[in-house]
């Protein structure tokens, strides 16, 4: 497993990167992707400042994945599970 020293450019910064051998043409092809998905921000909103396009794409990233939509869930999940335990609480103490 030999290490790769590779430049990507992101958003028309270049970032120098090491990387195995193997993952080099991932890494490549993300950049390009982000990229892309930077350009359609960039002409779907009057945004210009990068750091607010970074900003979105995470956002959507994130809720592509599923990150916001699990962690939404797991959170009612858990207060659901919370007032009903606080309720056999509440029951076992009457008794």
């Amino acid at each position: 497993m030999s290490e790769l020293s590779i430049k990507v450019s992101i958003a028309n910064r270049v970032y120098p990167l090491s990387v195995l051998m193997e993952e080099e043409e991932e890494v490549r092809k993300a950049a390009a992707y982000i990229n892309e998905r930077i350009k359609a921000l960039e002409s779907s909103f009057a945004v210009k400042d990068k750091l607010d396009l970074f900003a979105m794409l995470a956002l959507e990233l994130t809720l592509e994945k599923g990150h916001g939509k699990e962690e939404l869930v797991n959170q009612k999940v858990s207060d659901r599970l919370t007032q009903l335990i606080d309720r056999i609480d509440s029951e076992l103490a009457t008794k």
